[in-house]
């Protein structure tokens, strides 16, 4: 501990002491402590703080597959956090979402697309989580050996992902081998690697101990194991939830007593305002409350708010806010999250001299579709709608019809006349560009999604209200037809794939989304992006969704054959893998897989691809079922040139957890798998092509 901080601690009252353990945590003038509100958001943009770059979506994000972009997004968040903090303190303004200690970013496993605040998360796998989660906490804190320039918060520790509607009191039970395969390496990632200094807990409990008040998972594992020297702090309201919900305490003092004793320092609520009492009736011990406040005293002194001394990042101007540079930014971004999910007889990209063209659907021209939810206030918007319009010929027809409502239903039976504005522009049009899909109204956070038929998920995968009926009324008009789902989740679009001519999963892709998305349907861009998630062709291939074993769930523990699998993804242009190479087929599990893999493309133009690297072992009991990523890179393939790519991968990414939650690496035979996708059935059948694979052989003592 800092020996100013252990100092100053010492000389606070027990008042004021518990005061600092709140979020909004008043000034202590006589020791020189600022107010300060530790309740800032900044998911995928500085949120809720008036203007701001907005970036697509997390999950948009993550479908880029590139960690050195997030690391650049998240660079560039906190230099706006930061020129936004430098302001806001000059006027005296310290209210919530002025400060510096972001909740932020949400790295939970999207192991049910049913689950609202999916479109928060990286997607569904752990490896994909944890380095694009990596990339996002080092962005945000930045490199200074002294000073944090703001801090980044993983959350919600740790197996939560809904359902929404009982988070306050829901009860996961999870065995020993998911927890550690599966909902914890994207927390030990940023905690232990990306040294977060901070974490949130979670609203419900964990085999019967509420995740903000858990020793197992808050002293065990996150400070003994991983040895985590930041703050902890709880969900707002998850305290309370204790007492109220999950019934395990019976007050508030007993609730703040129970959270402080197993590690949770700051309280995002006012419970903690119990904890007087509970150190009076002997509850819990005054200098359990040192440890908290010490450890909160240091994270604002390590962000500069208690040093005297001046870094850096003061001087970081407020002319970054929502600057070009950024604009760009989030428009690169957009671009490379936008998945091609079909193309038939290569009908994309389109030409921008097309006569005539139809633009279709209610979120062709919606704002509130392009920016998810925790956002800040855009400043300027560019919708599909007028994408397209600024990129086509001036010689080109436009005709729009929103179609339909996003999710209500008329109360009356629908024919097709109800769509006759949608269906005339069809008819007078060469080929129909259709936005369909959801927003942050229909899936989000319990509360917030108030349109949600389900707390904030959603019921089934369908399209919502009339859109389904739309589509094949227009469908139905015999024009070329491209589908663009605007969404933060999968969809069960199987009559879609089964009937249109090109799909395009387009994410929540920020405000200026719509020039993205029509760049990729007009050629400017070809698509890159690949799915983090797997599109299943019904909500019966689900297991319950309140069931939290990994058996049948994402690509790793599939039972059927999925609509479009997590790694996939179309281009305008084909890629060719040669000459795999290891350079060492048997190793130790001390040993780097050291390989390396040519790719080239039939472009005339420089290409992105995605790299991936799947390992297979049939052998291990303890194995996952199919196939799982173990890296991946992001390239730039240049015309009439093979590019080389080379991977160093240790050997502990082909381990698996047995039944104890034990890692172990079994001797035997593993296949590596290196390709555009990952080598299951349903990509190879989309794509034509099977990845390159080679065997490795371990051999462990």
């Amino acid at each position: 501990m800092n020996k100013a901080i252990k100092n100053l601690v010492s000389q606070m009252t027990l008042e004021e002491k518990i005061s600092q353990m709140l979020h909004a945590a008043p000034a202590i003038e006589r020791l020189g402590i600022p107010v300060y509100n530790w309740w800032n958001e900044c998911l995928h943009g500085v949120a809720r703080a008036g203007t701001a770059t907005v970036f697509p979506q997390a999950i948009g994000m993550a479908a880029t597959f590139n960690s050195e972009l997030m690391y650049k997004v998240a660079t560039a968040i906190s230099d706006e956090a930061r020129a936004k903090y430098n302001k806001f303190s000059q006027i005296g303004d310290s209210g919530i979402y002025r400060g510096l200690t972001f909740w932020s970013p949400n790295i939970n496993i999207f192991r049910d697309p049913r689950w609202g605040r999916g479109h928060e998360t990286y997607g569904e796998d752990p490896y994909l989580t944890g380095e694009m989660g990596y990339a996002f906490v080092t962005g945000l804190q930045g490199n200074n050996p002294n000073y944090l320039k703001t801090i980044a918060t993983p959350k919600h520790f740790a197996v939560h992902s809904g359902p929404e509607a009982d988070r306050h009191s829901f009860n996961v039970n999870v065995n020993p081998k998911d927890l550690w395969e599966t909902y914890l390496p994207a927390f030990k990632r940023c905690i232990v690697d990306a040294k977060a200094y901070s974490v949130m807990g979670a609203y419900n409990r964990v085999d019967g101990e509420p995740a903000c008040g858990s020793n197992f998972l808050l002293e065990e594992i996150l400070r003994k194991c991983w040895g985590f020297e930041g703050y902890v702090v709880s969900d707002c309201g998850a305290i309370s939830d204790f007492h109220q919900f999950h019934k395990i305490t019976n007050s508030e003092e007993e609730s703040a007593a129970l959270a402080v004793i197993n590690g949770c320092d700051l309280n995002c609520g006012n419970t903690y305002q119990g904890l007087l009492m509970a150190v009076h009736h002997g509850l819990v011990k005054e200098e359990n409350i040192d440890k908290s406040v010490a450890r909160l005293l240091e994270a604002r002194y390590r962000l500069g708010i208690l040093d005297k001394n001046s870094t850096e990042y003061d001087d970081i101007p407020y002319d970054v806010v929502s600057c070009e540079k950024h604009h760009e930014l989030s428009i690169q971004t957009a671009r490379e999250s936008i998945v091609l999910l079909k193309n038939k007889d290569s009908l994309l990209p389109l030409s921008k001299d097309i006569k005539s063209i139809a633009v279709i659907g209610p979120n062709a021209d919606s704002r509130k579709a392009l920016i998810g939810n925790y956002h800040g206030t855009p400043d300027r918007w560019e919708t599909p709608l007028q994408g397209i319009i600024n990129v086509v010929s001036d010689n080109t027809n436009v005709h729009y019809a929103e179609g339909c409502h996003l999710f209500n239903k008329p109360e009356f039976d629908v024919e097709d006349t109800y769509f006759s504005e949608a269906i005339i522009a069809a008819q007078e049009s060469d080929v129909v560009v259709m936005f369909l899909g959801l927003d942050a109204e229909i899936e989000g956070e319990a509360g917030d999604a108030y349109n949600s038929d389900a707390g904030g998920d959603k019921i089934d995968l369908q399209l919502p209200g009339l859109q389904q009926q739309l589509l094949e009324a227009v469908v139905k008009v015999g024009k070329p037809v491209i589908l663009n789902l605007i969404s933060g989740s999968a969809l069960a679009v199987k009559w879609a794939d089964e009937n249109v001519d090109a799909i395009m999963q387009c994410w929540y892709p920020g405000p200026e989304g719509g020039r993205a998305i029509a760049e990729i349907l007009f050629g400017d861009y070809s698509p890159s992006g690949r799915l983090p998630v797997t599109f299943v062709n019904s909500v019966n291939d689900l297991p319950p969704f309140d069931d939290y074993s990994m058996k049948n769930r994402t690509y790793r523990y599939i039972e059927s054959k999925p609509l479009y699998s997590f790694g996939f993804g179309l281009s305008y242009h084909n890629f060719t893998y040669s000459n795999l190479k290891i350079e060492n087929a048997i190793l130790t599990e001390k040993d780097n897989i050291q390989l390396s893999v040519e790719v080239s493309s039939d472009s005339f133009n420089e290409e992105q691809e995605v790299v991936q690297v799947y390992v297979k072992n049939n052998e291990s009991k303890y194995i996952t079922p199919n196939f799982k990523l173990i890296d991946f890179k992001k390239i730039y393939v240049s015309p009439n040139k093979t590019t080389l790519v080379d991977f160093r991968i240790p050997t502990s990414k082909l381990s698996s957890f047995d039944n104890k939650g034990m890692e172990l690496l079994v001797s035997g035979e593993y296949f590596i798998f290196v390709g555009g996708s990952q080598p299951d059935s349903r990509s190879i059948e989309l794509l034509k092509s099977h990845p390159l694979s080679n065997p490795v052989t371990i051999i462990t003592d």
